[in-house]
């Protein structure tokens, strides 16, 4: 198998980080790695946890001292696995709400030839446990206004679970990138859709978090933005 890289921000993830990283490393890929990036707003022992694995020769922790939030960790942990070789990549959360499980379909849709493969919570098969209504307002009617807006025809254009081969991201400015929250998910996959992408199922597991308003309008605000922000991420 190529060399595949999972890319995932951890924050304060002590109690569940081992349990993660051994449901990844008992996949049957000799050459899947995982590299956790550790916010650095996290104050247990994750990085402990983490740093713990190394021994395996399949993870490796990153400490982003400079850390700016969840996305600028996604963004850094790119860099860092296309810096060490990575052929393919794939993003998806460190917190438990995605399924390692699930792995395993991202690949082969990569093996088939795919440039981008997005993990979809609405399309047939897939869904979401224990989360607040309102949250899955949220994801369906920005699906929704996503797709209204941007001229997009995905089933879900929000998901964090994700997998690109990594020429993808090679081409991308990743600097260029507006988002800093929730809309990054949307930005990504806006840019994304002129390459052969394809969604597949995916089950969601939700956080008790609050979603602050705050964010509900910046991620409307820069909705409108991307269109003229594509030269600057796309070349």
């Amino acid at each position: 198998m190529k060399k595949t890289i999972i890319v995932m921000p951890v924050a304060n993830e002590g109690d569940t980080m081992a349990s993660l990283l051994d449901r990844i490393l008992a996949l049957p890929y000799d050459n899947l790695l995982v590299y956790p990036v550790v916010d650095d707003y996290s104050t247990d022992n994750t990085a402990d946890i983490i740093r713990s694995y190394e021994s395996t020769g399949r993870v490796k922790c990153i400490y982003y001292k400079e850390s700016r939030g969840v996305i600028s960790c996604y963004l850094e942990g790119f860099r860092r696995a296309m810096a060490d070789g990575a052929e393919r990549i794939i993003e998806m959360d460190g917190g438990g709400s995605h399924k390692p499980e699930e792995i395993p379909q991202f690949i082969e849709k990569l093996d088939d030839g795919y440039d981008c493969v997005w993990g979809s919570r609405f399309t047939a098969g897939g869904g979401t446990d224990h989360q607040p209504m309102y949250r899955r307002f949220l994801s369906s009617g920005g699906t929704v206004l996503s797709n209204a807006v941007l001229g997009t025809k995905l089933k879900d254009m929000t998901s964090g679970f994700e997998a690109f081969q990594v020429d993808i991201l090679k081409n991308m400015n990743l600097d260029a990138f507006l988002s800093t929250g929730h809309m990054y998910q949307t930005e990504m996959r806006y840019y994304c859709r002129k390459f052969n992408t394809v969604e597949v199922p995916i089950h969601y597991t939700g956080s008790t978090s609050s979603l602050k308003m705050k964010s509900v309008t910046e991620a409307l605000k820069i909705l409108f933005m991307l269109k003229n922000n594509e030269k600057k991420v796309m070349g």
